[in-house]
């Protein structure tokens, strides 16, 4: 805990003003120190309308980019600060390296440190599970709460599965031998940006062969 009021009073420093970010937390990161950094902050405001308030001052577009999510906040308040900031890496025309990732920033439990979940190619966009094609290759997986997941197979049989039970399903569901899978993630905008950032560190250490999972990740009502 005290290790943790020192995660949040950096963030705090590094901004200049008196605000802090709650970082979501997980116990498992494949990355736990990143170099060549600069930071952006999204931060919870219960003082605005839409609670969010973003600050990317301190963004270099050269370095890596460590996005300080605040936990409370929901995927509907932070895909479109997200978008933002991924678009305006990617479409930098001056001063790019193509080397330098994004990663959000988060708690790792286990360690008692920082951990960084990357995601630089990944790219959001809003479609409904619904409006989705699931065939044999492309199949699907929807969070709507951590207590409501679906795995959809390619003949739209649903299993439904836990947070506990998600990676031990997929295995059973996607063997080893089978021909090659896409896994696509749809996740309802309500969830709060922890459960999001739980469910991502979760999927981090899917080790089955023969699986893919999507760049594109898709955001419903």
């Amino acid at each position: 805990m005290r290790y943790f009021k020192l995660l949040m009073l950096l963030l705090l420093v590094s901004c200049g003003n008196e605000k802090v970010v709650q970082l979501p937390e997980i116990t498992h990161s494949d990355f736990n120190k990143i170099l060549d950094v600069s930071h952006a902050y999204l931060f919870y405001d219960e003082t605005k309308a839409d609670s969010i308030e973003l600050n990317r001052k301190n963004l270099i577009s050269t370095t890596n980019w460590l996005i300080n999510v605040d936990k409370r906040l929901t995927l509907k308040q932070v895909l479109p600060k997200i978008i933002f900031l991924q678009d305006k890496k990617r479409n930098a025309e001056i001063h790019k390296n193509e080397d330098a990732k994004n990663y959000y920033t988060c708690h790792n439990t286990s360690i008692t440190n920082l951990g960084f979940i990357e995601f630089t190619d990944v790219y959001y966009k809003e479609k409904h599970p619904n409006d989705f094609l699931i065939d044999e290759e492309n199949h699907g997986i929807i969070f709507n709460t951590n207590s409501d997941i679906k795995i959809v197979r390619n003949n739209n049989q649903v299993l439904e599965t836990s947070e506990t039970k998600i990676l031990e399903d997929i295995k059973s569901v996607f063997s080893e031998n089978s021909k090659p899978k896409t896994l696509h993630l749809f996740f309802n905008k309500s969830l709060s940006f922890q459960d999001y950032i739980t469910l991502k560190s979760l999927l981090n250490k899917l080790e089955t062969q023969n699986l893919a999972i999507a760049n594109e990740e898709y955001v419903f009502n």
